[in-house]
C-alpha cells in the first residue's frame, strides 16, 4: 500500500491523475439576487423568489439541487440510472438538501459536508472514484440558500438585522456536474487536498478571513507539491472569500514569494453588481457552483481558458460552537483543470 502512495502521490497533498476524467456536463440554477447579477446569462434556470414554488425554504434548496442534477443529466442524454454515484453537499444540519436529492435521484449516494470547499472535495471524491476504475459517471451537486443558511447560522432574514460591511451575502442557487471517463469537456489534470487551518477567527460574519489563510495554505501547497507558479494557469479562481478574504489569500501568498493578482480572482466578488448591497461579497456552496460550472466552464469549453486552478473553502463551524466562542477552522482543496 505504501508503494502505490509513492506512486500515485505528488509531493505532500496532490495527486497527479492518470486517467482523462472530465467535466462531461454541467448545469447552474439560480435564486432571484443572482439571476440579477452581471453572469445571469450563464445560468440554465433563473428563479424570481426565494420559496419557487414550495412551502419552505428548505424544499425550495432541495428543488433547486435536484433541478441541477436533472439539467446536467439531460445536456448529455443520461439518466439517474446511468449514474455510478452520486455525490451531494449543502449548508444545512444533516445536509437536507443533499438527502432530498438524493431520494429522488436514487443513485447510490455519497453525502459530505465540507461547508463551502463542498464542490471541489466532491469533485476530487469523484475524480479518484473514475481515477480507480470503480465508477464511469459520477453526478456531483450542491446548494446552498440564503433563507435557509442565515436562519440557521446567524439570524432569520426577517428579524432585520444590519450584517457588518465586511460580512457577506449567502448565495441562492445550485450546481451540478456529471463527471466521466474520457470524454470530451474540461480534464482534471491533477488535484491537492487541503489541510484544516484555524487563524483563530471567531466572529461568524467574518468568514472571509476565516478561510483565506485555508485558501493561501493549499494554494502555496499546489504550487510546492507541482513545482509550478501561478503564471502557469490562465485562472487562479477561488470560491467565495470575498472581498475581505481574496485581498488576505494574495497577501498571504505574496510573503511567500507567489503573487497571484495577475490571474486571479474570487467568485464571491464577481456574482453580483456593487449595486445590490451584498457588502463583501457572496459566500455559500452555490457561489463557487454557479460562477465556476456556469461562466468558468463556459469559458473553458469554448477555449477562452485552458488552465485553471479552481479552490474552493469551507469554514467548518456550527451554530453551537459558535456560540461556545469556538474559533472557525477552514479548510480548502483545489482541482486543476486544464483544456
Amino acid at each position: 500500500m505504501q508503494e502505490l502512495l509513492e506512486i500515485k502521490k505528488m509531493g505532500r497533498q496532490s495527486i497527479p491523475l492518470e486517467k482523462k476524467v472530465s467535466l462531461v456536463s454541467t448545469a447552474t440554477v439560480a435564486g432571484p439576487k443572482e439571476s440579477l447579477g452581471p453572469l445571469t446569462d450563464y445560468f440554465d434556470r433563473r428563479n424570481s423568489d426565494n420559496i419557487i414554488k414550495e412551502n419552505s425554504f428548505e424544499k425550495a434548496e432541495a428543488h433547486m439541487l435536484e433541478e441541477s442534477c436533472f439539467l446536467s443529466l439531460g445536456k448529455v442524454g443520461l439518466t439517474p440510472g446511468d449514474i455510478d454515484f452520486f455525490i451531494a453537499g449543502d449548508l444545512l444540519n444533516q445536509i437536507i438538501s443533499a438527502n432530498i436529492c438524493a431520494r429522488k435521484l436514487a443513485i447510490p449516494y455519497f453525502g459530505i459536508y465540507g461547508a463551502c470547499s463542498t464542490l471541489t472535495e466532491g469533485m476530487s471524491l469523484g475524480t479518484l472514484l473514475i481515477e480507480g476504475g470503480f465508477a464511469e459517471h459520477v453526478l456531483l451537486g450542491t446548494s446552498s440558500h440564503n433563507s435557509t443558511a442565515e436562519r440557521q447560522y446567524r439570524y432569520p432574514t426577517e428579524y432585520g438585522y444590519q450584517p457588518p460591511g465586511y460580512s457577506q451575502q449567502t448565495v441562492t442557487g445550485a450546481g451540478a456536474v456529471v463527471l466521466g471517463a474520457g470524454g470530451k469537456g474540461p480534464a482534471v489534470e491533477s488535484i491537492t487536498i487541503g489541510k484544516v487551518v484555524d487563524p483563530g477567527i471567531t466572529d461568524a460574519f467574518d468568514l472571509g478571513s476565516a478561510m483565506s489563510a485555508a485558501a493561501a495554505d493549499t494554494i502555496y501547497q499546489h504550487f510546492m507539491d507541482t513545482q509550478r507558479d501561478p503564471s502557469y494557469y490562465d485562472l487562479i479562481l477561488t470560491g467565495d472569500l470575498g472581498a475581505v478574504g481574496s485581498k488576505l489569500t494574495q497577501e498571504a501568498l505574496a510573503n511567500k514569494k507567489y503573487h497571484i493578482s495577475s490571474n486571479y480572482i474570487d467568485c464571491g466578488n464577481l456574482l453580483y453588481h456593487s449595486h445590490q448591497n451584498t457588502n463583501a461579497g457572496g459566500s455559500g456552496c452555490a457561489t463557487s457552483a454557479l460562477v465556476f460550472l456556469g461562466y468558468i466552464y463556459h469559458r473553458m469549453i469554448n477555449n477562452e481558458l485552458k488552465k485553471v486552478l479552481l479552490v474552493t473553502t469551507g469554514a467548518l463551524h456550527s451554530p453551537t460552537t459558535v456560540m461556545q466562542g469556538e474559533s472557525i477552522p477552514a479548510v480548502a482543496h483545489a482541482l486543476a483543470l486544464e483544456v
